[in-house]
């Protein structure tokens, strides 16, 4: 747990982060990508965070991946990269800096030390987790070997290192159906996610797709019905669907597709109004650079996700804590799995 009075208090011993109104103004640039979903007042406070991460980085030879799930404080402050796990697992693979800061949760950050051992991978809240990571483990994976003798078990990145080294491939949602259409078996064993198991079967009938009944605590709490209510409430709403929700959600949305996939839909399609069916931070990072699109409607939070703040990055980097490490025979096991995922990817031009 995070001591944060000593924390701060350690902070502003070294760092002047009082709110700063004119050092915001200093900063229009930075917060010109975010000052439709970012209030004035709140960019004066996060300001001085943004100015000494950016500027610790540079002192630590530091990169920041996020996720789209962060804040947009993080997305368009200080991160270096941003994407989805699949692009941020490739994008570990080609870091130069010495040291990777992941804003995210805690299986990507294991995915980016797997994949740069020799690389310092920085996370700054432990704690950040994943339901669906949680859901399995390695014994779970063997079960359902178990259960299908020779199916090869294509399992997604949101997973320990350990479910990753007992696996055969990794997936992620955006190449999740066409992994699992590569496979010679008749028979493919999905974890741990049971939704999008059950979506990517839909795409890819000719496989016999079983599953582990794992899910997001962010996008099980959608249902067809809420989809339908909203939708006779705001006519004309584009509803673009996240594949980890049920298939009955996907199937009232008008497109469905992973963070990545989302976001080049709403990019090329710019409907005049939209509901991301998603974590709540997509929409609020990509809002100000499509200002014709107005985003509506609920959305769900990822608790995980939001323990990353900036406060705690600078901490990680002042500290340079707290630091990943994977055991090195369980690391190679994972690497193997992610390797084959990023490789057949680029082989399939995914």
């Amino acid at each position: 747990m995070f001591d944060l009075q000593t924390m701060r208090d350690q902070l502003a011993a070294h760092y002047d982060l009082a709110p700063n109104p004119a050092l915001a103004q200093e900063m229009s640039e930075e917060y010109a990508r975010m000052k439709r979903v970012v209030a004035p007042m709140d960019w004066a406070i996060h300001a001085p965070y943004v100015a000494a991460i950016n500027a610790l980085k540079k002192e630590r030879n530091a990169v920041i991946l996020a996720h789209n799930y962060m804040t947009p404080e993080i997305y368009h402050g200080v991160a270096d990269v941003v994407g989805d796990s699949l692009q941020l697992a490739i994008e570990a693979t080609r870091v130069e800096a010495d040291v990777i800061v992941q804003c995210g949760v805690h299986f990507m950050a294991e995915t980016s030390k797997i994949l740069s051992p020799d690389k310092i991978v920085l996370m700054p809240d432990m704690e950040a987790g994943c339901s669906l990571a949680e859901s399995i483990t390695a014994e779970g994976v063997e079960e359902m070997r178990r259960r299908y003798p020779g199916a090869p078990v294509v399992t997604y990145v949101n997973t320990t290192a350990e479910v990753k080294a007992a696996s055969d491939i990794c997936c992620t949602s955006s190449n999740a159906a066409q992994i699992v259409g590569a496979m010679e078996s008749d028979t493919v064993i999905m974890t741990p996610d049971q939704y999008l198991a059950q979506n990517v079967a839909q795409d890819v009938p000719h496989k016999n797709v079983v599953w582990w009944e794992g899910s997001c605590i962010v996008h099980e709490q959608y249902s067809a019905k809420d989809l339908r209510e909203f939708r006779e409430w705001n006519p004309g709403t584009r509803l673009i669907a996240h594949p980890e929700c049920p298939p009955d959600v996907v199937a009232e949305a008008d497109f469905s597709g992973s963070t990545s996939g989302i976001i080049k839909y709403v990019t090329d399609e710019k409907p005049e109004k939209a509901l991301l069916i998603t974590e709540c931070s997509m929409a609020s990072n990509i809002a100000d650079s499509l200002p014709e699109v107005d985003f509506v409607g609920p959305c769900n939070m990822c608790p995980f996700m939001k323990k990353i703040t900036l406060e705690k990055i600078l901490w990680s980097l002042h500290t340079m804590s707290e630091p990943i490490e994977v055991d090195p025979k369980v690391a190679e096991g994972a690497r193997q799995a992610v390797q084959k995922m990023i490789d057949l990817s680029q082989k399939l031009g995914i």
